[in-house]
């Protein structure tokens, strides 16, 4: 149980790294195969944003009904 807690907030903490860090998260393991930083488009960081803001949002309830209920 403790084991899934945790789980549970290490992605959480992602997820909210992902608001803040769009750019970051949207590179993320794929810096190696471009020479010059690629150009990221602000329809793609806004769209990341707005993702992660509705999975900060809507994860813990999901969990928290999950918990409740088991």
């Amino acid at each position: 149980m403790v084991a899934l807690i945790l789980l549970l907030l290490i992605v959480y903490g992602v997820i909210i790294w992902t608001y803040f860090e769009p750019k970051k998260s949207l590179l993320l393991g794929r810096q190696g195969i471009y020479k010059e930083e690629p150009e990221i488009t602000e329809s793609a960081i806004r769209d990341t944003k707005v993702k992660a803001l509705i999975a900060i949002i809507v994860y813990p309830i999901i969990f928290i009904l999950i918990f409740v209920y088991t």
